[in-house]
């Protein structure tokens, strides 16, 4: 059985953009209010640039911190809220969905482990704390 290194990506000879260039396109499109996975997808997608890391040597976490730019909210956070909030309207109008209360019962433990998570690596302020309003403002449903 042969093993492939899939490490030894490069860039392609087509692409025409710098590193500068693309640092700035991350930092453009950052401050336009787009998420990180959002950010590689309009670059991928509109400006054709298959791996920022293998262009810049630096993934788009990494870029954004050394501008100084922080987003509010972890990503993955944002998204279990979204998921919290639509849970719960479900719940409220489906009283007897049993099965939906147990997995938001879940999901709700899910934010509270991941918020610690992120209180512990100085991501988020010690005094963070969940509660569906504050979902219910981050997500604006």
């Amino acid at each position: 059985m042969k093993v492939i290194n899939v490490k030894n990506r490069f860039v392609p000879h087509w692409l025409n953009y710098k590193q500068e260039e693309v640092e700035q396109l991350i930092v453009n499109k950052s401050q336009k209010g787009l998420t990180k996975s959002e950010i590689g997808i309009a670059l991928r997608d509109q400006y054709g640039i298959p791996s920022i890391k293998e262009l810049t040597k630096k993934n788009i976490s990494t870029i954004l911190k050394s501008r100084e730019i922080k987003e509010q909210l972890p990503e993955d956070l944002v998204a279990l809220y979204r998921k919290a909030v639509k849970l719960h309207m479900h719940v409220d109008k489906q009283k007897k969905d049993k099965h939906s209360v147990r997995s938001l019962v879940v999901l709700e433990n899910r934010i509270k482990k991941l918020i610690k998570y992120y209180k512990q690596s100085k991501v988020l302020p010690k005094d963070y704390e969940y509660s569906l309003e504050s979902a219910r403002l981050v997500v604006k449903i």
